[in-house]
């Protein structure tokens, strides 16, 4: 696997007024957004939307959603695919980094996932969210309280948008959370982030990659608030070297995973 070394404060969050109103307002942006992901050994929540039609995403039945069990430090991943969005349960040494909660209702299919693994909430020690959208924060409450020894992360511009029964820590490039590198690849919202196991060869992207036909392709312009922007974050993450990429909507891609991202950052 491909190794790099690369290269928190606090921030209370209410349910306020604002919070709630701009929640709302991105659940009718996003709701379309999701793309068809790969199967999972889960049974996921139904689908707000039939999906996003500039990139369908098809899922042969060979598509990986998971490693196998290996030393006890060394991570595993499984993918909770949540019929047009994915979260990922990262694993090490007993212990859980879920990435991301789906829309809302999506925690059975989370609790299912993690009992697959061997693992219940108890184990679940971080919640990692990519970014603000409704489909990948939906049920960061509900998981949260399933959880009462999480701590939730995000990206620091996003975090006043993201309902959270408890502070979230800001994150940023650099940071360090659970093992995991924190890549900010804003763009596609401004606290976007991406979060990197050098040691596994992992990167889970959020939204700032997609996955369609066993090809990488971007973040999707019409959900996007900086095209310019989330074009600078494919070039970054390019730069970087991993094996798998696991992405909210698509399929994972494992093997040279790497080399896709750089075919993807030449062509913008």
């Amino acid at each position: 696997m491909g190794k790099i070394t690369r290269r928190a404060f606090l921030r209370d969050l209410g349910q306020g007024t604002l919070a709630v109103a701009v929640f709302g307002l991105a659940v009718a942006a996003c709701a379309d957004e999701g793309d068809s992901a790969g199967t999972s050994s889960t049974a996921g929540s139904t689908p707000t939307s039939a999906g996003e039609a500039e990139s369908p995403t098809t899922t042969s039945a060979t598509s990986p959603t998971s490693t196998t069990a290996g030393s006890p430090g060394e991570l595993r991943w499984e993918q909770v695919s949540l019929g047009s969005v994915s979260a990922y349960l990262l694993v090490r040494g007993g212990e859980v980094a879920i990435v991301d909660t789906g829309n809302p209702g999506s925690e059975g299919a989370i609790e299912e996932t993690l009992a697959a693994v061997g693992t219940s909430w108890d184990d679940v020690g971080h919640v990692i969210l990519t970014h603000l959208h409704p489909d990948h924060v939906g049920s960061l409450g509900a998981v949260m309280e399933a959880a009462p020894a999480a701590a939730g992360y995000a990206g620091e511009p996003d975090i006043p948008q993201i309902p959270s029964p408890r502070p979230l820590t800001a994150v940023d490039d650099g940071s360090s959370v659970f093992g995991l590198e924190i890549i900010a690849t804003p763009g596609h919202t401004a606290g976007s982030i991406s979060v990197l196991d050098a040691g596994s060869g992992v990167l889970v992207a959020g939204d700032a990659l997609r996955t369609a036909d066993g090809s990488v392709i971007g973040a999707a312009p019409q959900f996007s608030q900086d095209m310019a922007l989330a074009k600078e974050s494919v070039r970054k993450l390019a730069q970087l070297s991993f094996e798998t990429v696991l992405v909210g909507h698509g399929a994972p891609v494992v093997g040279g995973a790497d080399a896709l991202v750089v075919e993807l950052a030449a062509g913008l």
